[in-house]
């Protein structure tokens, strides 16, 4: 049962630091200039990269036998990674 909630408390971590980074990047794009263009094809490049580590954890997870909350634990570390790598470098400049 605890697992359960501290599945939801990270997923909710998340989705605020995920949010600060959004805002975070909205400042930089909307300052324009080739900064903004480098950070609109980072943040592409970067979901695409998230999607493909998140679905290769779950899947591999599942192949393993575990069970679909297992996995979708396991698909969430490569996220949360990213967004708090984006939140350290948006913040430091």
């Amino acid at each position: 049962m605890f697992e359960f909630w501290n599945d939801m408390i990270a997923v909710a971590a998340l989705a605020l630091e995920a949010q600060g980074v959004v805002a975070l990047r909205l400042a930089k794009i909307a300052a324009g200039g080739p900064a903004a263009d480098a950070e609109c094809r980072l943040m592409m490049e970067e979901k695409f990269d998230a999607a493909f580590a998140a679905h290769a954890a779950a899947a591999n997870a599942l192949a393993l036998g575990g069970s679909l909350q297992e996995a979708a634990a396991l698909a969430l570390v490569p996220v949360q990674q990213r967004v708090h790598a984006n939140h350290r470098r948006l913040m430091q400049g």
